[in-house]
């Protein structure tokens, strides 16, 4: 297992993994709380248009995808506020109109193929270069200042719009540096998770850590540590077993989803009944219960 350490472009590809684990889910965990977990979905087909980009210009993908990918996500905000255009079908306009402008704009660069979207859209170790990991320490670093520097700001945002107005908050602005602060932490991911398989990694690690953990604080950190768990996990069995590291990285989330949703059950139950027990010992509590549940 150490010796892959040996290789750089292994080094490369872990270090980027364990930034990805960490920024998806601090992200992730605003976007499950204001119900839009598919919104990676569609900011990932965008972000193909930006990497056509990149190779019709001749550049470096990352950034043109960056580029693209915070515009449609600004522009699906926008449609959100001001359009007549429900936001699940500005999703399907970023959905369909960012595959097909991918596609399209891949096939008239120079020795383009559909073929070289691949890595991007499901993750490759061995595409990780020197200039990518650069890319991908700068942007994560853009996407935890935001998220821990405005958490306060941002879980107001995403609780209650009304409320966070009221008190102040410029929740049009806040909401437009979420977006893009999700379409950044997309372009991050693409290289070792893929495009279409990094909402799994941004929602997944959200999912489970909800499972067992109270309060928004813990479930950020559990939520990040299963994020990088997996993320390195994956990315080891998939060097080792030679398959893709995206879809190794979020089958293992899920399994990790899967376990500790069977572990929180029996939890929850022992819980509740020690609940039930203290409000049957106390006269007070169990009259206060029964006059809470008569309608007024």
């Amino acid at each position: 297992m150490i010796e892959m350490l040996d290789y750089a472009f292994m080094q490369r590809a872990l270090l980027a993994a364990l930034l990805v684990g960490i920024a998806a889910p601090a992200v992730g965990i605003y976007l499950v709380q204001r119900r839009q977990a598919i919104m990676g979905d569609g900011i990932g087909h965008v972000a193909m248009t930006g990497v056509a980009v990149g190779f019709l210009m001749n550049g470096n993908p990352v950034w043109s995808a960056v580029l693209v990918a915070a515009a449609g996500a600004v522009a699906m905000e926008l449609v959100r506020w001001y359009g007549k255009t429900r936001g699940d079908i500005a999703l399907a306009l970023l959905f369909y109109g960012g595959m097909a402008g991918g596609v399209m704009l891949i096939n008239l660069a120079p020795g383009g193929s559909t073929a070289k979207l691949l890595p991007f859209l499901f993750g490759s170790l061995t595409t990780v270069s020197p200039s990518d990991v650069t890319a991908i320490v700068l942007l994560s670093a853009f996407v935890l200042a935001v998220c821990l520097g405005l958490r306060r700001q941002l879980f107001a945002v995403c609780q209650d719009e009304e409320f966070a107005r009221v008190t102040g908050l410029p929740v049009r602005l806040l909401n437009l540096l979420l977006a893009v602060t999700a379409a950044v932490t997309v372009t991050v991911a693409m290289r070792v998770v893929g495009l279409l398989l990094i909402s799994a990694l941004m929602v997944i690690p959200v999912a489970a850590a909800q499972q067992v953990a109270k309060g928004f604080a813990t479930t950020l950190a559990l939520a990040v540590g299963i994020g990088v768990g997996v993320g390195l996990a994956g990315t080891t069995v998939s060097y080792h077993a030679d398959v893709p590291p995206g879809a190794t990285i979020v089958l293992l989330a899920i399994g990790v989803f899967g376990v500790v949703t069977a572990l929180s059950l029996p939890l929850a139950r022992r819980r509740a009944a020690r609940a039930e027990r203290r409000t049957g010992d106390d006269p007070g509590a169990r009259a206060r219960q029964e006059n809470a549940s008569v309608p007024s």
